[in-house]
Formats: C-alpha cells, structure tokens, sequence
C-alpha cells in the first residue's frame, strides 16, 4: 500500500470515528474490517481531532487512560494511553449533559491539571510539578461509539481513547499535597464509587510525568494553559437522565454537572 494510501485510510477511519461522535452514533469496531496497529489508531485520532479543529474547536489539553494497573491487565497492556481535548468537550460545572449527545456515556472522578509552562519529554515528578499552576476535582466522560460498548485497546485509541467530556472545580493552588485525597463520586446523592487519588499510579503527578512523555512522542508539546486530565480514580458509572452527578475530593472541593434527557 502506497503511503498517500495509507494517508488516505486514516483519513476515512478519522471521518468515521468523527461522524459517529457528532451524531451519537454507534459503529463497528474498527478492528472489525481493517488491521491496524497502536501507531496507526493515535494517527486516526489525530485525524478526527484536527476534522473539530478544521471546525473551529481550539484544543485545550490532554486526557490520560490506563492509569490503573488493574485496568491495564484487563486490557492486555503494559502502558497508559491518552487522547486529546477540546473546547467543545468542555461541560460547565454545575450545568447539564444531554444524553443525546452519547452513545455509552459514563463517568469517571479524577483530578485535573493546570499548566502554567510548557511541558514534555523525560522529566522528573518535580519538574512535572513545576509546570502546573492549579488543580482540581474533575470529571471525565467517557463514551465509547462501538456497537454493544465492545472494543480492542486499538478501537479505543482510535475513538480518542473514549474521551468525550470533561469538567473541572474551581482550582487551587498546588502546594496542597494530593497524591493521597480521599473521595467520593455520587448520584443524586447517594455514593456510587469512593476511591483516592493514590489510585491512580499511585500518585497523580506520576500521570503527568508520563503525558509529557507521550507528548514528546506525539510531536505535541504540552501548552501552558492546557488542562491535563489524569486518568480515573476509580471504576467508571453509566449515566442516565435524571441525575446529578458530584465529585467530592477531600481538601480541594468538589465539582458537578446534571444529566438531562
């Protein structure tokens, strides 16, 4: 296969992807009828990323997945993946989500970062520390479009590692000590995961560390003034109309939106 060939199949994957997320639309796996590799799914999310910036999205920053080793053992890997964020996933605190929007939508609590400075390649959790101007309590939600929510750890790299929203609590200085924060992600109320920050790698800023990596790979240095999410805390909820969802993390406050038909 020629490479403007194979320029052209990212493309048509990427519209793909791209087409069943504007519309809310389930698909196949992509896995299903072509055969594809880890390279050739981050090259279709970065072609159905750069179809919303042709739209006149801007890009904000980067999401982080895989952050539990037991999720990577259930996926058969050995690494985090990430995928990439847009203003037009922005949700508002406090605001609501419409269901017409999702395919599978869930929810994940997670704590979010603010870069003051650029960021990316091999760096230490200090200098990764150096580059952040806030955090918050944050949530991510994520919806796969593949049909009967069923997909390798290709399909979802190439669907934007299933990111499709996300929303972040007032921010706070980092000089608070997150890497071991309790909290509690709620319905209406009513706890459906409580977890800790430690959960994730063990230290948030670990997360961080290997986004800068992965940015470097990328050719996409981390900007100042991006938003770097840093993978769940905990196992991810289904949402459902009628709820208001809520992440309390203990010493940095909480953050919500509302699910609506």
């Amino acid at each position: 296969m020629s490479e403007n060939r194979d320029i052209r199949a990212i493309r048509e994957l990427a519209m793909v992807v791209d087409d069943a997320a504007r519309g809310a639309r389930a698909i196949p796996q992509l896995t299903a009828s072509n055969k594809l590799t880890l390279a050739d799914a981050y090259e279709i999310q970065r072609a159905s990323i750069a179809l919303r910036v042709e739209r006149g999205e801007k890009r904000v920053g980067m999401k982080m997945g895989f952050t539990s080793r037991a999720k990577m053992v259930q996926m058969g890997v050995h690494d985090m993946i990430w995928g990439r964020l847009t203003e037009g996933m922005i949700v508002e605190d406090g605001g609501p989500i419409s269901m017409q929007r999702y395919v599978h939508p869930r929810v994940e609590p997670e704590i979010a970062f603010l870069l003051k400075a650029p960021l990316c390649g091999v760096v230490t959790p200090l200098q990764a520390l150096s580059a952040v101007e806030a955090v918050a309590p944050a949530m991510e939600i994520i919806d796969s479009r593949f049909e009967n929510f069923k997909f390798s750890h290709i399909d979802v790299v190439a669907d934007n590692s299933s990111s499709s929203g996300f929303v972040t609590g007032a921010w706070h200085k980092p000089d608070i000590d997150f890497s071991n924060l309790g909290l509690v992600m709620s319905f209406n109320g009513v706890a459906r995961q409580i977890g800790t920050t430690a959960a994730i790698l063990g230290h948030p800023l670990r997360s961080l560390v290997v986004a800068a990596r992965f940015a470097a790979e990328a050719g996409e240095p981390l900007e100042a003034g991006w938003i770097i999410m840093a993978g769940g805390a905990t196992a991810a909820e289904p949402l459902a109309a009628g709820t208001w969802v809520e992440n309390e993390i203990q010493n940095i406050g909480r953050v919500a939106f509302s699910v609506e038909k």
